[in-house]
């Protein structure tokens, strides 16, 4: 389906540095239809347009759209323009796609977020809540006043807030949240690397199997200090081409400034759409979309990942 032009009907200031945007249709006709855990991909204005993926806060239905957007220290353009725009401006957006499902055939769901990764997850609570299906939802942050939708969170009946306030010994309390796995529970996380990182090491620990596990890293997470960062060199094996990957860019962003036409989907390294194989070099993974047998097998992401020495060598 083709993008889609719509207007910014509502905006609220959900924290100091989080703001809501409600998107309708333009001529106020449905819109497509989604199910919780979708995303839609905002573009970004420039010379080089951008997407942005933000995840769908509110219900499905087929008359508006919720997002909730952070504002990132180091954003590369898209929190900082979302930030900037007005209540009537019209937005292309294009129309939402779930790579975060939620398994149909689950006897329960324990639901984890951290930050601004509420925001699927709320998503998840509020449709689940409806229909009247077994949930747990746990949220943390550091301070309540940067904490979306907090109120909201509370409000449901399977909720609880974890507020640190820069305190480890309040922090998610993991091992005891996850537990033994049982037979259809699935386990949900969303929020910064390092909780979904500990989350899914905790869950392989404890004995959850891979398929009752699933995670989604919020966009912001994926911003890293390109101080610490070096540049590297990749050839594309099939392609018979060798390209510079600077740092701050990935292997997607020096494949497309090439003029090469690389598949992707959600730049996020959560969807698994851009992998490719290592045939020479060593890698430094950055996705959660892959297994450590896979990374093993060579497997990596172009569009997070990069080489951890000078050259990369892979099968494009």
């Amino acid at each position: 389906m083709s993008s889609l032009s719509l207007r910014i009907e509502r905006i609220d200031p959900l924290t100091s540095h989080i703001r809501r945007l409600i998107l309708v249709a333009e001529a106020g006709q449905p819109l497509p239809g989604f199910t919780p855990g979708a995303h839609i991909e905002v573009q970004i204005p420039g010379d080089k347009p951008m997407w942005r993926a933000y995840s769908l806060v509110n219900l499905p239905d087929d008359n508006h759209y919720e997002i909730a957007v952070q504002l990132e220290d180091q954003s590369s353009g898209g929190s900082r323009w979302i930030h900037g725009v007005q209540v009537g401006q019209l937005v292309t957006v294009r129309p939402p796609k779930n790579h975060f499902p939620l398994v149909e055939q689950a006897s329960d769901y324990l639901l984890i977020a951290g930050g601004i990764g509420i925001t699927p997850m709320l998503g998840m609570a509020r449709s689940l809540a409806t229909q009247s299906r077994p949930f747990t939802l746990h949220y943390a942050g550091r301070d309540a006043d940067r904490m979306a939708y907090l109120e909201e969170v509370r409000a449901l009946g399977s909720a609880q807030c974890w507020i640190s306030g820069g305190d480890s010994s309040r922090r998610l309390p993991l091992s005891t949240l996850l537990g033994p796995p049982t037979s259809g529970r699935q386990l949900y996380v969303c929020g910064p690397k390092t909780l979904i990182a500990n989350v899914l090491l905790i869950a392989r620990e404890l004995g959850w199997d891979d398929n009752q596990v699933h995670s989604e890293l919020f966009i912001g997470a994926l911003n890293t200090s390109i101080d610490t960062e070096a540049g590297f060199e990749v050839e594309l094996r099939t392609s018979g081409v060798t390209l510079q990957v600077p740092a701050g860019k990935s292997v997607l962003d020096a494949m497309i400034e090439a003029n090469l036409d690389p598949m992707f989907d959600c730049r996020r390294g959560d969807c698994g759409v851009c992998v490719a194989q290592v045939l020479e070099g060593e890698a430094e993974h950055r996705d959660i979309c892959l297994s450590e047998r896979e990374r093993a097998d060579g497997s990596f992401c172009i569009c997070v990942s990069r080489a951890s020495g000078a050259r990369l060598v892979l099968d494009l």
